[in-house]
């Protein structure tokens, strides 16, 4: 089995690469080696552009730091538990039960932060970590970051990233990306692509449909697919247009309507 890298923009959502891995190799495999292109492509169009790097505890590895912090681009990403950062975390987590206790059980979620410096790292790092009462228990939640934010305020951006995981399941569901049973690993990595492609065009379907029908831009790929494209129709080629003929009751009608209107890209 074969694991795939997919790095998108956390501000606009744009799948920006794809790129296909060993099954057996770690998750922060070739990280940083598909970052250094990115970067050097965006720094290449917008000099000034700030670019940050938000992943989770696959990505925890000081390769990856020390990359980071040599190039400017600044970094929430997710660690795994220990003892020591148990042990750090403890004081603020009793805190939280406390005031959870306090309010009958209500939910209560506190943040805050320490310098931390594990073994394979050179120097001491930030480390925002969450303490938060539940009713089905304690919960701690640890982020080594640069950024300079509140505790909350880290640890909340770097939450945030639920969304690309909506983004994947897109990728997964409406595009079968997940689907690459070849036995060469260089036809499984050019699959990947195709699909890649076919989620840009599928994406680029909704962003137009969300500018002329807001409550169509949550739309699932998946969905958008069912509706839009595997339907039964007759295209008539004509000398200066092509013709679409659908069924006066498709229910996918309103949706090839309101692309219809649409002249020009965004």
């Amino acid at each position: 089995m074969d694991f795939p890298l997919l790095v998108f923009d956390g501000d606009t959502g744009h799948l920006i690469t794809a790129v296909l891995r060993p099954g057996t190799c770690h998750s922060s495999r070739f990280g940083v080696l598909v970052l250094r292109r990115l970067l050097q492509r965006l720094r290449a169009a917008w000099p000034d552009v700030q670019v940050e790097l938000r992943a989770d505890s696959g990505f925890a590895v000081p390769r990856l730091y020390a990359w980071c912090e040599q190039h400017g681009v600044d970094y929430p990403i997710g660690l795994v538990p220990n003892r020591r950062l148990t042990v750090l975390a403890a004081p603020l987590l009793a805190e939280a039960l406390a005031q959870s206790s306090a309010g009958g059980g209500a939910k209560v979620r506190l943040a805050g932060e320490t310098r931390y410096q594990a073994k394979s790292w050179p120097t001491p790092r930030r480390v925002v970590y969450k303490a938060e009462a539940l009713a089905k228990g304690p919960n701690t939640r640890f982020v080594v970051t640069t950024r300079a934010d509140s505790p909350s305020a880290v640890y909340d951006w770097y939450v945030d990233r639920g969304e690309p995981e909506n983004w994947i399941k897109d990728f997964k569901n409406a595009l079968r990306a997940d689907h690459l049973h070849d036995h060469r690993f260089w036809a499984n990595a050019f699959r990947l692509l195709l699909h890649a492609a076919a989620y840009w065009l599928l994406d680029t379907l909704r962003r137009w449909l969300a500018a002329i029908v807001p409550q169509d831009a949550a739309i699932q790929l998946d969905t958008l697919r069912l509706r839009l494209l595997k339907i039964g129709g007759r295209v008539r080629e004509l000398a200066t247009r092509i013709r679409l003929h659908l069924a006066s009751s498709h229910p996918g009608e309103p949706l090839w309507a309101a692309l219809a209107t649409h002249r020009a890209c965004p």
